[in-house]
């Protein structure tokens, strides 16, 4: 073996059930020296440090702080950008460092303590944390949402995708009540793995009826997307071959990354040519099976990206997964049960993959998902070693739907959800038009038709538009 191959050694998880509990840089130190343990490499030693962007809290120099508290000086330093690929596009590239023979060791660290945020905003406190940013800097976004998703307040996930399911489920021919029944009997099996896992937030299994409560964006409840609100934190560490050897590290404690790859789709929901399927995602699996030298029928486990149904819908179309597959969608339970901790959560299935990978070796999958179903990642870790690690892959779609911004007429209806309030009211209808010359976005506001358009398939019907030039507001 090439003495700079890398490999996985060292992994830490830690949830905090009791708030308020540590600040993120408090999360990060105790999750980093846990995993440089459990790799057996003293923290000073570490050539890069990367961590994962946090939505907790905004830091001044977020890796400086933390190679502080380590006492150590890494040469390579990296803060992710906001994205659900974020841990394996860091990952990735500390392997390939590795690899190249740059570094010999890197971690890998996330943490957020959204829950003791929300703790401390219903106690009427701020949060009493360390080395703010000042001035506080702009959030952490590659691109900022379309101009007309935000005339219109369309910009947060639970919105967005939402309307990509129900472009799906009427693409496929699924009913209303189908596809919720379907969605979950999808998921029930997530809350028997969140269940056992020791680091999940929910950790109660519940049956298919039982996730069909509350509705937030519909058609989806509230117990079947991501739970963002949590405190949690992750780590790993990779070293070349040489170093783990050097360390003593067993060969059966090493993980090995054997392809991945990473590909976007067109990047405004509006503009895509087919609102409820995912060319990238194909592309990115195919890349990464490809780059492993091994296909869907090798994995022993698999941790598909689960923040919502659609997600992990659009990658079982893409890879001919069957969602009833025995081996099952999640290792640790998924975003809506395990945690969906911001742009963190991929480190944590890692982690577990990893650990489960070292009990029991063969090959597993573990995919991520960034913005709006914009961003794919697909990475194969095995006991082997082998491949090829990859990276990048370029994908070419259909040109993009033209964007309307202000529209009056009629339109057809592509996709669309209903938002729901705290309480459980129906707020407000986002929708999703064909108009001449593209795609608009249009709101709905009143009561009757919001009630209509959650038990009537609203995909494929006409309706009108009317605009006062900002906004553009549908009826029927």
């Amino acid at each position: 073996m090439d003495p700079r191959t890398p490999c996985l050694i060292g992994i830490a998880q830690r949830t905090i059930r009791e708030q308020p509990g540590p600040e993120p840089l408090d999360l990060w130190e105790s999750v980093a020296r846990a995993a440089a343990d459990d790799a057996r490499l003293p923290v000073g030693r570490l050539d890069s440090i990367q961590i994962v962007h946090t939505d907790s809290w905004q830091y001044d120099a977020p890796v400086g702080r933390l190679a502080e508290r380590l006492g150590a000086t890494p040469r390579h330093q990296v803060y992710s950008k906001v994205s659900g690929t974020a841990p394996q596009l860091l990952i990735g590239a500390a392997a390939a460092g590795i690899a190249a023979g740059e570094l010999e060791s890197a971690l890998v660290a996330g943490a957020e303590a959204l829950a003791t945020r929300r703790a401390y905003r219903k106690a009427g406190e701020h949060a009493p944390w360390s080395h703010a940013a000042d001035p506080r800097p702009p959030y952490g976004w590659e691109r900022p949402p379309h101009p007309s998703a935000l005339a219109h307040g369309l910009f947060l996930p639970v919105h967005t995708y939402p309307i990509m399911e129900t472009a799906r489920r009427a693409a496929v021919g699924l009913a209303i009540q189908d596809e919720m029944r379907e969605r979950a009997r999808i998921m029930a099996p997530m809350t028997e793995v969140a269940a056992a896992n020791p680091y999940a937030w929910r950790r109660v299994a519940r049956t298919p009826d039982e996730l069909l409560d509350r509705f937030v964006g519909w058609p989806y409840t509230r117990s079947t997307v991501a739970v963002l609100e949590v405190d949690q934190a992750a780590a790993v560490v990779l070293a070349s071959s040489r170093l783990a050897d050097r360390l003593g590290v067993p060969q059966d404690r090493r993980v090995y990354l054997r392809g991945w790859a990473y590909a976007e789709d067109t990047w405004e929901v509006a503009a895509r040519p087919a609102l409820g399927s995912s060319p990238a995602v194909a592309a990115a699996a195919r890349a990464a099976f490809e780059r492993a030298g091994l296909g869907l029928d090798d994995m022993h486990a698999l941790d598909v990206y689960s923040c919502f149904a659609i997600a992990l819908r659009q990658a079982c179309d893409a890879i001919g997964l069957d969602p009833l597959d025995p081996r099952g969608l999640t290792v640790t339970g998924g975003l809506p049960y395990a945690g969906g901790p911001a742009s963190d959560y991929v480190l944590h299935s890692t982690a577990t993959m990893a650990g489960l990978l070292r009990a029991q070796s063969g090959h597993g999958l573990v995919t991520g998902v960034g913005m709006h179903l914009t961003k794919h990642t697909y990475a194969v870790w095995s006991s082997e070693p082998g491949g090829r690690l990859g990276g990048a892959t370029p994908v070419h779609t259909a040109e993009e739907v033209p964007v309307v911004a202000s529209y009056s007429g009629v339109g057809k209806v592509a996709g669309y959800t209903v938002a729901h309030g705290p309480g459980g009211a129906a707020e407000k209808g986002f929708l999703v038009v064909e108009v001449p010359g593209g795609r608009a976005y249009a709101v709905v506001e009143e009561a009757d038709l919001l009630a209509e358009a959650e038990e009537r398939e609203l995909v494929g019907r006409e309706v009108r538009v009317a605009t006062d030039g900002k906004v553009n507001v549908a009826s029927w």
